[in-house]
């Protein structure tokens, strides 16, 4: 008998993304949107696929999944983001597990190729980029981080042979709106945990992030688009350091 299970999907202004993604997922048993403010028709159209549309306060991504994990009411969670879509190879080896044709574990990692500028990007350490996203509910929980949160496992688990398609930046001005925002999470959580920005952080760290991905990782194999990516994710964490020298500037000045 196939166990049941249901999808969950944060959201913030995805109306460009959300159809592609829940087009994808009509074959689960529930679809549950746990929207954070959108100002756009983010809402609207996730109401054409289902009614368990929920407003959530925003506390950082750990917070916002632990709150709509705790809507979902299936036997397995599949944590899907609006800007991704499954492959139907993928399809196929969640439905496999479902039924029990394969060996259960508690949770599974599931692999991203992200599509950067319009390019599918192979190499530069962003595939593959293994996330916890299928897991058997009431068996994982996000830890509590704003950004890069992850899900913890009560047992075994395993990975995933096929892989997410990730939509992460059609465009540079998309990008550019998302590192400002992302550098501003990051920059905080390291400011709430005590970390400071030392001068080698902004002169050091970026030329490594980005030799690390076009050199040691192969960023170059994906030709301008793979240099593009090294160059962008440098300037990411410049720029997050940066706000973390801001913060501790303003800090000093009203302490």
């Amino acid at each position: 008998m196939r166990e049941s299970l249901s999808a969950v999907i944060i959201t913030l202004n995805e109306e460009s993304n959300l159809a592609r993604c829940l087009d994808g997922l009509d074959w689960v048993d529930e679809i549950i949107i746990a929207d954070t403010g959108s100002t756009d028709d983010t809402k609207d159209v996730a109401r054409k696929y289902t009614q368990n549309v929920y407003s959530i306060p925003w506390n950082g991504f750990g917070d916002a999944y632990n709150r709509a994990l705790d809507f979902a009411t299936k036997d397995w969670i599949l944590f899907v983001h609006a800007d991704e879509e499954l492959t139907k190879e993928l399809i196929k080896e969640i439905k496999d597990i479902l039924s029990d044709k394969v060996g259960k574990r508690d949770g599974y990692y599931i692999a991203r190729l992200p599509n950067f500028l319009g390019h599918w990007v192979k190499h530069g350490g962003w595939f593959p980029s293994y996330e916890m996203r299928l897991f058997r509910r009431g068996k994982g929980r996000c830890n509590t981080r704003i950004v890069h949160q992850d899900v913890e496992i009560e047992g075994e688990k395993g990975y995933l042979k096929s892989y997410l398609l990730h939509y992460t930046d059609p465009s540079l001005e998309i990008y550019l709106e998302k590192m400002n925002r992302f550098t501003t999470m990051a920059a905080k959580e390291l400011f709430d945990n005590g970390r400071r920005c030392r001068f080698w952080d902004l002169l050091f760290r970026p030329p490594a992030v980005f030799h690390k991905m076009f050199i040691t990782k192969a960023g170059f194999m994906d030709g301008f688009v793979g240099f593009l990516a090294a160059g962008f994710s440098s300037l990411h964490v410049f720029v997050k350091y940066l706000k973390l020298k801001k913060l501790w500037d303003d800090y000093s000045r009203t302490s």
